[in-house]
C-alpha cells in the first residue's frame, strides 16, 4: 500500500516512515510543508496520505486544509490527519458529507502501533477512524439533554460507531456478541431519532450529524 507522509518535524516525519515501512507500507514520498503535499500526491497518487494538521507555511491549520483538497481532488486517497490537541470542527470539517477513507486521530495515539496501524488499516479499506477523545468531547458538548436518554452501554456504543467501527469492531472491543451490539446500535439510533443509517458509513455520518448540531462555532 503505497503512502506519502506530511510532517514538518524531521524526528517525527523519520519515525512515521520507519513505522510505516516496518508494517509493510510503501512510503513514496515525504512532505515538509501543505503545498508540497499536495504536489506529491498529485505525482504520486498514493493509496493513503498521512499528515499533521500544523503545517507550514502558516503553521496553523494549512495540513487540514490541505487534506480536506486531496480528498475532493483525489477521492480514491484516503487521509489521516494527525493533531496534537483535540479539534472537534477540525474533524467534523474533514470528513464534510462522506466519511469513507477518512481518520483523525492524535499524535499520542502513533506512539501505539496496534492501534494507529489498525485505524490506518481501516481508513486505507475505505473506513474511518475517528479518535476516541474527539468523539467524547464532541459527545460531551451536546449536553445531557438527549444523551440521558441512552444508557452507559449505549454511550460506549455511540462512541465506537463515531470512530467508524462495525458491528463486529465493536463487539470485540467491549467483549459482547455481535447480535448484542446490534441491539444497543438500533436502540440508540431510535432514542437519538436517527434513521435510514443501513451501513456503517452512512451510520457514522448520521451519528456525526446528531453529535454536531448546536456545536458551538469554531469549536
Amino acid at each position: 500500500m503505497r503512502v506519502v507522509i506530511a510532517e514538518d518535524q524531521a524526528l517525527l516525519r523519520s519515525g512515521l516512515v520507519r513505522l510505516l515501512r516496518d508494517a509493510g507500507y510503501d512510503v513514496v514520498a515525504e512532505a515538509v510543508d501543505a503545498p508540497d503535499l499536495v504536489r506529491k500526491v498529485a505525482g504520486h497518487r498514493p493509496d493513503v496520505v498521512v499528515t499533521d494538521v500544523r503545517m507550514p507555511p502558516g503553521h496553523t491549520d494549512d495540513g487540514l486544509r490541505a487534506a480536506c483538497e486531496i480528498r475532493e481532488r483525489f477521492p480514491g486517497t484516503a487521509v489521516v490527519v494527525l493533531s496534537q490537541y483535540v479539534m472537534e470542527r477540525a474533524a467534523v470539517d474533514l470528513v464534510g458529507t462522506d466519511a469513507s477513507g477518512v481518520g483523525y486521530l492524535l499524535k499520542d495515539r502513533v506512539a501505539d502501533l496496534d492501534t494507529f496501524i489498525d485505524a490506518l488499516n481501516r481508513v486505507a479499506r475505505g473506513g474511518s477512524a475517528l479518535d476516541p477523545d474527539v468523539v467524547s468531547r464532541m459527545v460531551g458538548r451536546r449536553g445531557t439533554d438527549v444523551l440521558d436518554r441512552l444508557t452507559p452501554r449505549e454511550r460506549d456504543v455511540l462512541r465506537l460507531m463515531a470512530e467508524g467501527r462495525s458491528n463486529r469492531g465493536i463487539a470485540e472491543k467491549l467483549v459482547v456478541t455481535e447480535d448484542a451490539v446490534e441491539k444497543h446500535v438500533n436502540n440508540l439510533l431510535r432514542k437519538l431519532d436517527i434513521t435510514g443509517a443501513p451501513t456503517d458509513h452512512r451510520r457514522v455520518m448520521a451519528v456525526l450529524a446528531f453529535l454536531r448540531r448546536e456545536q458551538p462555532e469554531g469549536a
